[in-house]
């Protein structure tokens, strides 16, 4: 299987504790993903609190108009204000390893997103890759850079 990977990084006027309350409340990734995608979160369970390791998240989101797809993350490791990671269990991607890291700088925090991601189908999921997967997860990317800075003003 082949892997992809994707880094992104973003500096915000936040302190560490605000971004970390913003960013490791499941309910708030709604807020930053691009409305045409439709993500809603589908968790039975009280999404309100904190990430901890073990938390099953379940979505719907629809990559591509008319096609909903359901969802299953885990969060695997959480490190207070330091980072936490997310991983598939069931879902559009045959692995998704999502690297979420927090660490404060002068007047602000430092939020680096690193991606780890490999695709269903051999060969037609490459083909889909370069198609479509690709720029979708980059347009994705870019647009929470953008919401949080209208959330949160430019650092």
């Amino acid at each position: 299987m082949k892997s992809y990977h994707l880094k992104f990084q973003q500096n915000l006027p936040l302190s560490l504790s605000e971004a970390w309350n913003f960013f490791s409340s499941p309910l708030n990734l709604a807020k930053i993903t691009p409305s045409d995608m439709a993500f809603k979160v589908t968790s039975d369970s009280n999404m309100e609190q904190k990430m901890y390791p073990g938390m099953i998240i379940t979505y719907k989101v629809s990559p591509i108009t008319g096609i909903t797809l359901n969802w299953m993350t885990e969060i695997t490791q959480v490190e207070h204000e330091k980072y936490f990671i997310d991983e598939q269990r069931f879902g559009p991607f045959k692995f998704w390893h999502h690297q979420h890291h927090f660490k404060a700088i002068t007047n602000g925090v430092e939020m680096t997103d690193i991606l780890t991601y490999g695709l269903p189908l051999g060969f037609i999921g490459e083909i889909a890759h370069g198609l479509f997967v690709a720029n979708k997860l980059k347009e994705t990317f870019n647009y929470r850079e953008k919401k949080t800075i209208e959330l949160f003003g430019s650092y």
